[in-house]
């Protein structure tokens, strides 16, 4: 036989031993002492039992093993194993080599992945009958690690040449970047002993670095009692891994906070970021053994998956799909995903091709033969009908996949619905919605209440359901805080209320802070199809029924019924009398920072305690809405934010900063640029933004780069726009919003996050002033004010007791509803009338929307005014002035000066400047315009306005006004 020829059979160890490496036990290679691994060929028996039992075999407990963990027998012989290399690899630093001699080369031997090494379920099945045997490997590698029948592990002390001898363990590649975020309850470690809740005794779940063969990820890790599933992110709902506790064959407690799980032929290598969760994943899947095996498979075959197209193993198991990647993972146990049967629906799609619906993903499958085909779609159907009870309006509903899972908790098909909410729920879940009162949720049953159920209602579910529904009352929520089925009922009804009552993860609509432009949408979109912004704007109390204040107007209902527009008419009639929800705006927490060590990994963010220590967080970069470079001097950092969290990155060198920050924003982005168009960008925002009077609002990402601000569209479509010192920006602190205000056009930009508001009303701020040829910026008045006053300056300085006459409210709250929109584009009126509305808004707009004293400046004026000298007096009133913010130095100096001007024509308007006085003292000063020394100080500022706000300037003892 030749070197390169395999042998024809090679005996295959129990599932717990393994190969031993080289050309002999006793003599390591020459390879080996070079640092490389010789790489076997095994060529195993052909001959094979009935998948079926070759499966049931290999299903062994951990209550064999376990036994097995204490018993000791002699090593195998030699002569049983076989080697022969064809070529040689390199040493991976993920495998734990060693070349000393017997026995510690058998005991290096068996650390090293079996992933490695070629088997089949023929030649596993071979060598059953050695499965009650325990190896002389394995006994070398357990006498380190007791697993007591109490629970409780203890460390047996190693013999020296044992400890000289071990490698060290893996270890996770080394942070990048420095992080600083608000110290979070993370749910890394989540274990529930109440059994009262689940049917598991042991419940765990936390980020663990996991090591497979030489593949090293982080995943989430969970263990519910019966299998143990390995997730890519938190939030997804298929697995990477997944396998059922009967599987494992042996757990073991390696050095640096690292642990093993084997699976016959496969291992695991994981680590934990401390020692305490460790112990508890250690503990708990000790606390698995004894459970039943996992039901034998009705159905398994071969089948080709697409999407991506890839050959798969499947098995009906209960009433679950089990995919594997191959037969011998199906042989092992170890799954990739497990798709359960009672939220799914099959179909077929051609002669050799079928699709199982989830509600959150389409398997699409394909057989080799019709006959295969038809197989898998009679097993498939029988198993979901057996799963299910028959309903009429429950099974219309369910042909939406995502209204087969509870909307708040996950629970498999729901059979109760809040038909104003649009959501499908779980009976435990309908009890806190009935706790919201009638007002709030409507609760009907699916199968009982069957006179609810019109046509229209029917097709508003099966449309759009729990997916809208989710996306406008679920749309910030933070994964620590989303509950499964499993929960308690206090926790339950803690997170309905703020889902729905308190509205804490809702995405509010752009218009949310106007009631009036609120209800006024409402009446524009139900003349057309878009329920979606329909339950946004309800969601965020827009009004159904007519306005008391104007009982003329139209209700939505009646314009829906007129536009014929069936599915908007029976949404509204569902909310016509509910009560307007109380959101809480904030929620409050303790400002507690930690410090963590991050790297990034494709679209994902990696959080450390240590440098080279394992994950202990992981941020999905999918949900960054915000991303500011917040580098000054020799310090560099950005500022990541999303909906639940908020993050400082910190790097030594600016190199460092950039490439992570662009790695970030190219996620972000999704593709709308490349990479060299983000150079030099210092902001990207995810922004609702609309345009003029257009109460239409759009979704856009935003970036801002040297002084110029880009648009992106989720259709890829970019508008650009040049900030400059034409470019007027008012911060409207109320809506997170600020009003942009170019010379062709008015852009409002309304942020997610009150933080991210400021910071880019800041930077534009910033970049305005950069602008303008090195002029100190000024300030700058609000579009809606400006325009009023140049109005009434132009054509109303004639009318009689302008300012003292009132003008018609309706007119008055039009007009301050129109400038809000769009100050440019709103039509004003000559007439005497309009001009006495026109002031009337300007009056109405000073008051409600722009507080130019701020309260904290007030005392301070209230000091001056009772100066005695009136030079000294005066000299206070500019210190004053300049200590007020630009923007309200420039508005408090128009309204001045435009009232000296009105009080310059008092022969005509008969309004003084202590008659105007007496009109704005409140406006400016509110409950401090009772003290007669107020009314002295606003008369002041008008009749000496140019005395006061002239900017002077000492130069060698001369003043000179600058005009």
């Amino acid at each position: 036989m030749s070197v390169s020829d395999p042998p024809d059979i090679i005996p295959v160890p129990k599932p717990r031993s393994r190969y031993l490496r080289g050309v002999g036990v006793g003599q390591p290679s020459s390879s080996e002492r070079n640092g490389m691994l010789s790489c076997p060929d095994v060529k195993a028996d052909t001959q094979m039992k009935s998948e079926v039992e070759t499966d049931i075999k290999h299903e062994v407990s951990v209550d064999d093993s376990s036994r097995q963990l204490h018993s000791i027998s002699a090593p195998p012989d030699p002569q049983d194993v076989e080697t022969h290399c064809r070529e040689t690899l390199p040493k991976p630093k993920s495998l734990f080599i060693s070349t000393c001699s017997s026995p510690d080369a058998a005991r290096a031997a068996d650390a090293v992945s079996s992933d490695d090494c070629p088997a089949t379920p023929d030649s596993i099945s071979n060598d059953q009958h050695d499965s009650d045997k325990a190896s002389f490997t394995d006994h070398v590698m357990d006498v380190q690690t007791e697993i007591c029948t109490n629970g409780e592990i203890h460390e047996v002390p190693k013999s020296q040449d044992l400890q000289n001898n071990v490698d060290r363990p893996n270890k996770p590649r080394a942070a990048t970047i420095r992080v600083s975020r608000k110290k979070q309850t993370l749910p890394g470690l989540r274990q529930r002993a109440d059994a009262s809740h689940s049917e598991c005794a042991v419940a765990l779940s936390s980020w663990l670095d996991v090591w497979k063969g030489r593949k090293h990820n982080v995943l989430w890790a969970t263990l519910d009692g019966h299998a143990m599933s390995l997730w890519k992110k938190r939030t997804d709902k298929f697995t990477e891994y997944v396998f059922h506790v009967t599987s494992i064959t042996n757990i073991r407690k390696l050095d640096q906070g690292h642990f093993s799980i084997h699976l016959q032929k496969k291992h695991f290598e994981f680590m934990a970021h401390s020692e305490a969760v460790r112990q508890h994943w250690l503990v708990s899947l000790y606390a698995t053994r004894g459970r039943e095996p996992i039901t034998a498979p009705k159905q398994h075959g071969p089948l080709i998956m697409k999407d991506p197209r890839k050959k798969v193993y499947t098995a009906i198991r209960g009433y679950s799909l089990w995919i594997y990647s191959s037969k011998e993972d199906f042989s092992v146990g170890l799954g990739m995903m497990c798709v359960f049967m009672n939220i799914a629906s099959v179909k077929a799609t051609g002669r050799h091709s079928f699709s199982l619906i989830t509600p959150y993903r389409t398997f699409n499958f394909s057989a080799d033969s019709a006959k295969e085909t038809a197989v898998w779609l009679e097993c498939l159907n029988e198993v979901i009908r057996s799963a299910l009870s028959y309903s009429e309006v429950a099974h219309r509903l369910w042909t939406s996949p995502f209204n087969k899972v509870c909307a708040d908790c996950g629970t498999a098909n729901p059979e109760w619905a809040s038909v104003n909410l649009l959501v499908v729920i779980c009976e435990a879940c309908a009890d806190p919605h009935r706790s919201m009162s009638k007002n709030r949720s409507k609760v009907r049953s699916l199968k009982l209440d069957n006179k609810v159920w019109t046509e229209p209602l029917i097709q508003l579910f099966v449309l759009y359901g729990n997916k809208a529904a989710n996306s406008v009352w679920g749309h910030s929520i933070p994964p620590m805080e989303q509950i499964g089925p499993d929960v308690s009922p206090d926790q339950r009804l803690e997170f309905i209320l703020a889902k729905y009552h308190k509205g804490l993860y809702r995405k509010a609509h752009p218009l949310a802070t106007s009631q009036k432009l609120l209800d006024q949408r409402l009446r524009e979109v139900v003349c057309g199809p878009n329920v979606e912004e329909t339950l946004s704007l309800l969601c965020s109390g827009a009004r159904v029924s007519c306005s008391a204040s104007n009982p003329e107007l139209q209700s939505a209902i009646s314009v829906a019924e007129s536009a014929e527009q069936a599915l908007q008419t029976e949404l509204l009639r569902h909310n016509e009398f509910m009560e307007a929800p109380d959101f809480e705006q904030t929620r409050h927490s303790e400002e507690q920072i930690e410090e963590l060590h991050g790297k990034l990994d494709e679209e994902r963010f990696l959080f450390s305690q240590e440098n080279e220590s394992a994950a202990c967080d992981v941020l999905d970069l999918t949900e960054v809405i915000s991303v500011f470079d917040c580098s000054v001097g020799q310090t560099h950092e950005f500022e990541v934010l999303s909906l639940t969290d908020r993050l400082i990155c910190r790097a030594d060198e600016r190199d460092a900063l950039l490439s992570h920050m662009l790695h970030i924003m190219k996620i972000v982005l999704a593709g709308a640029v490349v990479e060299e168009d983000l150079l030099g960008v210092c902001a990207v925002s995810r922004a609702s933004i609309r345009e003029g009077a257009v109460l239409q609002c759009a979704e856009v990402w935003c970036t801002l780069q040297d002084g110029e601000m880009s648009i992106h569209t989720k259709h890829g479509s970019t508008d650009t726009v040049t900030l400059d010192s034409q470019t007027r920006c008012h911060l409207q602190h109320s809506e997170n919003c600020i009003l942009l205000e170019f010379p062709e056009r008015t852009l409002h930009m309304q942020f997610e996050l009150e933080h991210s508001c400021l910071r880019w009303h800041e930077l534009v701020q910033k970049t305005v002033c950069s602008n303008t040829d090195g002029q100190q910026h000024s300030g700058s008045v609000p579009c809606s004010i400006d325009r009023c006053i140049s109005h009434i300056t132009q054509y109303g300085l004639k009318v009689e007791g302008l300012y003292r006459r009132c003008g018609v409210a309706s007119q008055i709250s039009k007009l301050v509803d129109a400038l809000s929109v769009s100050p440019r584009g709103t039509v004003l009126e000559t007439d005497e009338l309009s001009i006495l509305d026109i002031s009337g808004a300007l009056k109405q707009i000073l008051r409600q929307s722009f507080e130019i004293i701020p309260n904290a400046h007030r005392p301070h004026w209230l000091k001056a005014a009772a100066v005695s000298g009136e030079e000294q007096r005066l000299q206070m009133y500019r210190k004053l002035l300049k200590q007020l913010p630009p923007d309200n130095r420039a508005t408090l100096d128009a309204l001045c000066g435009h009232l000296h001007t009105v009080q310059m024509h008092s022969q005509e308007n008969r309004m003084t400047a202590h008659n105007l006085a007496v009109i704005f003292v409140v406006t400016l000063f509110q409950e401090l315009a009772m003290k007669a020394a107020m009314l002295q100080l606003t008369k002041e500022l008008i009749a000496r306005h140019t005395e006061i706000f002239m900017n002077h300037v000492e130069t060698d003892g001369e003043i000179i006004t600058v005009l």
